[in-house]
């Protein structure tokens, strides 16, 4: 069984290409329809994501090249062969395992670590199966993807820490509050930055998700999903009393919360504390909030510290994912192996069993015809052994010639030949 594994990614692709060689849901049936037509081809798997379009293929023979598979993605998407072929890449066998391995334990993404693409590789494996492109050989390849897949995610810390501003932001509220469910939340701006923010808020428990912007509509859009109130930037004094937690990022050329308006915050919260977090640049929040005691006040530089430590985390944990997916792959070519001597066993018995009967219908025409029996069980006696020795006593003459004592050694034992040495 050869496995191969192509495609482009973020690393070698513009996005310009990438969107070429997407596979919409609708292309899927035809995709696997045609591949099925390619006669080297046994099974195949195809992964399409913002970030990737990969085929993964069991050939049944290993080829010189597998370039073959690359004009089919061409011809496939009409697009441009020579600029397809240069931004892709081709592994096989061992490096195709390795590869794909990677990729469903999010070692590969342009996020290190994120765990969206298992369940990505997951459904790709599920579209092959539905269209019947998978079989039993190839799907075992997959078991084992997941097995270390699975295995990287509990066994390391690959996931475990922020490694984006906003994730970062919402971790460190939830190290200082704990459960999120019984603090409320204050978000100032309505960007992409403060839409992750109140994703990530909701992810971790947090049910009181208010929005202030300059446009109510924008604000209203996020508030309204996450079940929170929505407010205009002036509507800030009374509302930031009862904020328990404050995350600010907006386009403002000048602070939008000064130190003033905290203090009577913290007069009318009878000086409960808050953790106030700026990720805009400039800053929402002036400087001097940062003297005032009750207040824990943290910018967007200290973020980053925060999600450069992470990513060294997860790059220590990435070394970690990758010894134990050596180790899988280790595991698969073992069951590959075996799985190929299984088969040459089977070829084998199969290749004498017909030649038997070959010779066991000669034999009977033989007797149908009126030759003798003793001749005829003569005959058949010679051929049979005769064609049962050619293939050991050519193997046994060749490693004589060649001074082969361990393979000499291997067939005498196997043909239960004893060499008297005396």
């Amino acid at each position: 069984m050869t496995v191969i594994a192509i495609g482009i990614n973020h690393n070698t692709a513009p996005v310009a290409l990438r969107e070429k060689v997407a596979f919409t849901p609708d292309a899927m049936t035809n995709a696997f329809a045609s591949l099925q037509t390619v006669e080297p081809i046994a099974s195949s798997v195809v992964l399409s994501t913002c970030n990737r379009t990969e085929l993964y293929i069991q050939l049944n023979d290993a080829l010189e090249s597998n370039e073959f598979l690359v004009r089919w993605l061409a011809d496939f998407h009409q697009c441009d062969y020579d600029e397809l072929a240069q931004h892709t890449y081709i592994y096989q066998d061992v490096a195709a395992l390795n590869h794909i391995m990677r990729v469903a334990s999010g070692l590969d993404s342009l996020i290190l670590g994120e765990p969206q693409i298992l369940g990505q590789v997951k459904q790709a494996v599920s579209d092959a199966k539905r269209h019947d492109a998978l079989n039993t050989q190839f799907q075992r390849i997959f078991d084992h993807t997941f097995q270390v897949a699975k295995k990287v995610r509990t066994d390391t810390d690959i996931g475990a820490n922020a490694v984006s501003v906003a994730f970062a932001a919402v971790q460190l509220a939830k190290q200082i509050f704990g459960d999120l469910a019984r603090s409320r939340v204050l978000l100032i701006g309505a960007g992409e930055t403060i839409d992750l923010v109140a994703k990530h808020l909701h992810e971790q428990g947090a049910v009181n998700i208010d929005v202030a912007n300059r446009t109510i509509s924008k604000a209203q859009e996020i508030a309204t999903r996450f079940g929170g109130q929505a407010m205009t930037l002036n509507q800030l004094p009374t509302h930031l009393p009862l904020a328990d937690i404050v995350i600010s990022s907006t386009a403002s050329q000048l602070p939008l919360i000064g130190k003033g308006m905290v203090e009577q915050a913290l007069e009318k919260r009878k000086h409960k504390p808050m953790l106030m977090i700026d990720i805009a640049v400039p800053r929402d929040i002036e400087g001097e909030v940062a003297k005032l005691e009750e207040i824990y006040l943290y910018t967007v530089d200290d973020l980053q510290h925060i999600v450069a430590q992470n990513m060294a985390n997860r790059e220590q944990a990435a070394e970690q994912a990758q010894t134990m997916i050596d180790a899988q792959i280790l595991l698969v070519t073992q069951w590959q192996q075996a799985q190929e001597n299984v088969d040459m066993v089977k070829m084998y018995r199969e290749a004498q069993a017909l030649m038997r009967d070959k010779l066991i219908t000669k034999a009977l025409s033989q007797l149908q015809e009126g030759m003798a029996a003793e001749q005829v069980l003569q005959e058949f006696g010679y051929k049979l052994t005769n064609q049962m020795m050619h293939g050991p006593t050519k193997a046994l003459a060749q490693a004589a010639q060649l001074q082969d004592n361990r393979t000499l050694e291997l067939l005498t034992d196997a043909l239960n030949v004893n060499l008297d040495k005396s």
